[in-house]
């Protein structure tokens, strides 16, 4: 039963990453675009994404309930030590909320419109950074492990760990991959001449997140970071990314002629290897720390509460996932779905 809790630990993760983070891009592509572009993204994000945006968020919270009950050391390291930016994370997600809704529902059209505006995307911005600080907190080598934690001075225990450049740079690495999803599913959800302008979003955000990837690697391999060293060890690893990087030449093709489904699944896919290739390198050592590496299953749950929590997963899937498939079918897939032809696809 731990095996099907893994695998739904791993699958929240995944779904997450693509659909939330295609969620944060589209405020993050409506942030670094003129200001026609954005009133013509703002009116996409809300036709495409207003009827799924909370359902994204059901990932996150299955994740963390899953560390929470199956692997409670994992998940106190990560609710101590790094409280800070997960607050801000929070924070970012409850303000994007807000704004989200109150930009289009607000009855008086005035000024606040801006402020609504502004908190949209710099909060789609900013959450996403810290996001990805988060992880690369988790394996950046700074976290101390002490038996007393008041024996360590406030910037040693809870700013130090996140607040590198090693982390920034994987933060930075993940909103940029968020604005590439967004950019690419925006393709598909708008008409001829509009997608141009997602269209050459998306191949800027490609070559963003293949340089400051780039850049991560070379700063954690000059500087010897203990994960980056492992990943360029491990065989199946590299082939993953390698793989991930082939299809940039198919994704770009598709991009570029606007294939709605290919381009989608390209992304979807590459995305999966490179998530794929950071977990084999390390796991199931996911938290490096200043000492040594923590293994994700070490001190989990007894077998019991695996047992419950493996079933009850199983039964829940089972009841969310078809709901969640008929949601993002009535109100984003159907469109492809009805109209396929040889261009869409």
């Amino acid at each position: 039963m731990l095996y099907v809790v893994l695998f739904f630990l791993i699958f929240s993760l995944y779904l997450y990453v693509v659909l939330g983070g295609a969620d944060y891009g589209a405020g993050i592509v409506e942030l670094f675009s003129s200001e026609e572009n954005q009133k013509i993204t703002k009116k996409t994000i809300y036709r495409v994404m207003g009827p799924v945006w909370e359902a994204n968020h059901i990932w996150i919270i299955i994740l963390i309930v899953i560390l929470w009950i199956a692997f409670p050391a994992y998940y106190n390291i990560m609710v101590v030590n790094l409280h800070i930016p997960l607050t801000i994370v929070l924070l970012g997600v409850t303000l994007r909320g807000v704004a989200f809704v109150f930009r289009h529902y607000d009855a008086v059209i005035d000024n606040s419109q801006k402020l609504y505006d502004g908190m949209f995307k710099i909060s789609s911005l900013i959450t996403p950074i810290f996001l990805g600080m988060v992880f690369g907190a988790l394996i950046g080598g700074k976290i101390k492990i002490v038996d007393d934690i008041s024996t360590l001075t406030f910037y040693e225990a809870f700013i130090r760990p996140w607040f590198n450049v090693f982390s920034i740079l994987v933060g930075l690495f993940f909103a940029a991959l968020c604005a590439f999803l967004s950019s690419v599913l925006l393709i598909g959800e708008s008409e001829k001449e509009v997608s141009k302008i997602y269209i050459r979003k998306a191949n800027i955000a490609t070559v963003i997140v293949f340089i400051v990837g780039l850049i991560t690697f070379i700063y954690g391999y000059v500087f010897e970071h203990v994960f980056v060293q492992d990943f360029l060890q491990n065989n199946y690893a590299l082939t993953f990314m390698l793989l991930s990087g082939g299809l940039l030449i198919p994704l770009r093709i598709t991009i570029r002629k606007g294939r709605r489904v290919l381009s989608r699944f390209f992304a979807g896919l590459q995305v999966f290897l490179i998530l794929l290739a950071a977990l084999v390198s390390h796991f199931p050592d996911i938290i490096v720390t200043e000492t040594s590496s923590i293994s994700l299953l070490e001190n989990i749950a007894p077998d019991s509460v695996i047992k419950v929590l493996g079933i009850s997963l199983i039964i829940g899937g089972a009841i969310i996932l078809p709901g969640l498939f008929h949601l993002l079918k009535s109100f984003k897939m159907i469109k492809i779905l009805e109209q396929h032809n040889n261009r869409s696809i």
